[in-house]
């Protein structure tokens, strides 16, 4: 773990990107599981990309 990431963080969120739900609408903050796709994450949940999808 590197300083500059864990000193940034603080353990606020605000500190987070965030981004909508194309589907429900809810703010999403970054999660460390979506580091690596988060341009590409359009969902908040399992949930919601299989609403989109029918």
């Amino acid at each position: 773990m590197s300083h500059t990431t864990h000193l940034s963080f603080k353990g606020n969120k605000s500190y987070l990107p965030s981004k909508v739900c194309t589907q429900c609408g809810r703010t999403m903050t970054w999660r460390k599981s979506w580091s690596k796709n988060w341009d590409s994450v359009k969902y908040c949940s399992t949930a919601c990309k299989q609403s989109a999808k029918k």
